[in-house]
């Protein structure tokens, strides 16, 4: 088996039957969180963009979007410019024509440290001057064990281990939380939409709730 159909036997078996409600997820956190990042005319990359949750919301000029799932296609909306690459080659996109690259727990899942630092080179190589890195996952240093409750986790990340990568590239950190989102939106039941925007408006939460990462880092 090819590691794209790896890809989307994995997906489909993890995410089927959750498409709506993370749908309606992602849309309250582009909405009430990560549309402050986002303006009409910027020119935006969704890296790891599995299904197209984010992209599919953002509220853009040109959306990009990058995934191996030979899948992703035809969830994404007609508007997005869709790669069907290794994100840690060469990048078919122009030398700084970016505003922001976004990421949600995809660095974990590169085969190991190498090829995210060929990644991070690539972001870096795509963005503005001043364009941003928003970076989001399961952080280790807080989950510790659970990190590795996922087959396809490879590349172990904490907020200081990916802090520390995105300064050795000259990357200046403009916001970094060590505590996010909770773990996952899989293996758990569905929760009612209001506790998600009651959530992003109160940080204290996230400090009892949170085990993931955000990271916005400045080029």
């Amino acid at each position: 088996m090819s590691s794209k159909n790896s890809l989307t036997q994995i997906y489909e078996k993890r995410f089927s039957g959750y498409e709506s409600y993370r749908n309606k997820v992602w849309k309250l956190l582009i909405t009430n969180f990560f549309s402050k990042w986002i303006n009409p005319d910027d020119h935006i990359l969704d890296l790891g963009c599995g299904y197209g949750e984010f992209i599919n919301h953002a509220n853009s000029k040109v959306k990009h979007a990058m995934d191996l799932n030979p899948k992703t296609k035809s969830l994404l909306n007609n508007d997005i410019i869709f790669h069907e690459q290794d994100c840690s080659q060469a990048w078919k996109i122009e030398s700084e024509s970016l505003d922001l690259v976004f990421t949600s727990n995809f660095f974990e899942h590169l085969p190991d440290k190498q090829f995210l630092n060929k990644t991070v080179i690539e972001i870096k190589k795509s963005l503005k001057p001043n364009g941003f890195l928003i970076a989001m996952g399961p952080n280790i240093s807080v989950l510790r064990g659970k990190y590795w409750d996922f087959w396809d986790h490879h590349v172990a990340l904490s907020d200081s281990s990916l802090t520390e990568l995105l300064e050795i590239h000259e990357f200046k950190i403009n916001r970094s939380y060590p505590k996010f989102l909770p773990y996952n939106m899989v293996r758990v039941k569905e929760r009612p939409l209001f506790l998600v925007s009651l959530y992003l408006r109160f940080p204290f939460l996230w400090t009892i709730f949170g085990k993931q990462f955000l990271i916005i880092a400045k080029k």
